[in-house]
């Protein structure tokens, strides 16, 4: 069952308008700033974002390090570094990395400060343009930078109500963007990540074969989490939907006539690797140089 496509398609409209804004917006930054889940940076990361800011100076937030292998984030900050990145390595919701962020922001435009000084401008407003799919904690990230539980829209030239200035300090502030997610996941693996990570709505998506195919990684990668967790040992033979129901047999998910009610070992699987109670995993590696 794992080894099936996942086929998942989600394009709602605003996200062409979306799309747009930000390549109007654009020239009004003075950098873009990526919000991307640890456990699943290249996957979370829109692909149209590396055309529409081409040129313009980017850091990377990796947030959600707390749910992400500590070895594969530190692979995972050098490979966008190599890049030509500057990166942050947070937990928005527990504020670790965001008190860096204005120090980060500032290091990345340190040429155009300086400049900026030469003209007698120190101390000129900064502005930041901050991207992220759904779900990857942008609004947590921002509202921690922002020291506020909820950002405040401004009225300013050319910008629309569907965006939304937040100042950060006297001289940062940030434009706010609504999350955006591409026409189609050319590679199922993409899709199959952010399902995991609850990316994409859970309705639109065959939790006992996303859960199937979590499982299998899981055995592959971190077995021990497995039997610490569920109690439930690998074998070579173990596809994806036998660990599933090896751990709702465990859990005492069984229904009458002895089936095991997998579709609910599938949510709790779910659920306990989204908040971390299974343990840290990252579900990509960097790419090979």
């Amino acid at each position: 069952m794992e080894e099936s496509a996942m086929n998942i398609q989600w394009y709602p409209g605003h996200m062409t308008k979306t799309r747009r804004m930000i390549s109007d917006q654009l020239k009004h930054m003075d950098a873009v700033c990526e919000i991307l889940d640890a456990r699943v940076p290249l996957s979370s990361r829109n692909p149209d974002v590396e055309e529409l800011t081409s040129g313009k100076p980017r850091l990377i937030v990796l947030n959600r390090v707390d749910l992400a292998d500590p070895a594969a984030t530190k692979a995972w900050a050098a490979y966008f570094r190599g890049r030509g990145f500057a990166v942050l390595e947070a937990n928005a919701k527990q504020g670790q990395g965001v008190r860096q962020f204005p120090s980060a922001v500032r290091t990345l435009l340190s040429d155009k400060l300086a400049s900026y000084a030469e003209k007698g401008q120190a101390g000129r407003m900064l502005r930041v343009m901050i991207l992220g799919i759904p779900n990857v904690g942008k609004s947590t990230f921002i509202n921690q930078a922002a020291k506020r539980k909820t950002a405040k829209a401004e009225d300013r030239p050319g910008v629309t109500r569907s965006k939304q200035w937040v100042p950060v300090d006297a001289s940062l502030e940030l434009l706010d963007t609504p999350g955006m997610l591409w026409p189609k996941f050319e590679d199922p693996e993409v899709g199959f990540r952010l399902a995991c990570t609850g990316a994409v709505r859970d309705e639109i998506v065959d939790l006992e074969e996303l859960a199937s195919r979590l499982m299998a990684y899981l055995g592959r990668r971190y077995p021990q989490a497995l039997l610490d967790r569920y109690k439930t040992e690998v074998s070579e033979e173990d596809s994806g939907y036998d660990l599933l129901s090896k751990a709702g047999r465990k859990r005492g998910f069984v229904l009458r006539g002895g089936e095991i009610d997998t579709e609910r070992m599938a949510r709790i699987l779910l659920d306990e690797f989204r908040g971390g109670k299974l343990g840290r995993f990252t579900l990509e590696l960097p790419p090979l140089p």
